[in-house]
């Protein structure tokens, strides 16, 4: 069984080294693909430097294109995703996301935040639907219809998708894990903006979510 980290990333310089290198790493990774979403700055030079197979699209076409994207251009039985801001990433979240996809039943895993910082933790325990840390199995992805069109509303896509069929997933705990903010990112007025952007993404997906939970 050959599993692929996909990592959708937009300007995230400071942090894909890090995230390529222990996804890299891992025993049981067999290809690592960024897409790198429009990136202006040297997302993907850097990347590319770390190991990781870089697809650079021109334009900014969002994260449910650029994850769709990656899964066209893997061969995994199991697809990994990743968000390319993470902090503290280490063997054992990887371990706790892909493990439980090793049974038959299972089809997907959720990562959620614990004992990260408290802002991101939060988020996630109010909204565990909305986590970007994913195992799915290939064969579930790509029964996602219109998955390239959702943009920050993948992962409610994703969520809605399983309930609605009644598939069984797992949500594991990832201690110590967190990401970088947006407002950390682009600065307060900026990094509020693109957090709007990017809950109207999801307000658009949450409607249609009728059994998620």
């Amino acid at each position: 069984m050959q599993i692929t980290a996909v990592i959708p990333a937009y300007n995230e310089e400071d942090t894909i080294e890090g995230v390529v290198n222990q996804v890299g790493n891992h025993k049981l990774i067999d290809k690592v693909i960024v897409v790198s979403d429009g990136s202006i700055d040297d997302t993907a030079q850097i990347a590319s430097q770390a190991g990781a197979q870089v697809i650079a699209l021109k334009e900014n076409r969002g994260k449910g294109a650029a994850m769709r994207i990656g899964v066209d251009r893997s061969k995994g039985d199991i697809i990994l995703f990743l968000d390319a801001d993470l902090l503290g990433l280490q063997e054992e979240h990887i371990n706790s996301l892909i493990l439980p996809l090793l049974d038959d039943d299972i089809q997907m895993s959720i990562g959620i935040f614990d004992d990260g910082r408290i802002l991101t933790d939060l988020a996630q325990k109010i909204a565990p639907f909305l986590s970007g840390q994913r195992a799915v199995k290939r064969n579930l992805v790509d029964q996602i219809p219109h998955l390239e069109m959702t943009d920050f509303g993948v992962e409610v896509a994703l969520t809605r998708y399983i309930n609605n069929n009644d598939i069984k997933y797992e949500k594991v705990r990832l201690k110590d894990l967190s990401h970088v903010m947006k407002e950390e990112k682009l600065g307060l007025v900026k990094g509020f903006s693109a957090r709007l952007k990017m809950y109207w993404d999801i307000l658009k997906e949450i409607p249609r979510r009728e059994k998620v939970r």
